[in-house]
């Protein structure tokens, strides 16, 4: 199943995303508090099946918004369903990728 974000909000701050399937049910949502250095995100989505394409769209993002400051440190809390999922592990594993 595909899904995108829908923005709720979005202000130099903080930004509100839904995350929608194609028919734009909402299924969850991604919340970003930014400091001088450092970026929290949450994110909760409700629809189990969808874990690899939530860091598939979650990763790309908050890799892309890191990239206006060069130090920024990511705090990351992300669910689907009950399970936690790391952006770490994304990371890691494109990193090896680009190894082999």
């Amino acid at each position: 199943m595909e899904i995108y974000f829908s923005p709720e909000v979005i202000t130099p701050q903080f930004q509100i995303l839904n995350v929608v399937n194609g028919q734009e049910k909402a299924l969850g949502n991604v919340a970003l508090l930014f400091d001088e250095k450092k970026l929290y995100v949450y994110g909760i989505l409700e629809e189990e099946g969808v874990s690899e394409n939530f860091k598939d769209i979650v990763y790309p993002y908050v890799k892309g918004l890191a990239k206006a400051k060069p130090d920024l440190e990511v705090y990351s809390c992300l669910y689907v369903g009950c399970e936690k999922i790391s952006l770490n592990d994304a990371e890691n594993e494109k990193e090896e990728e680009k190894k082999s």
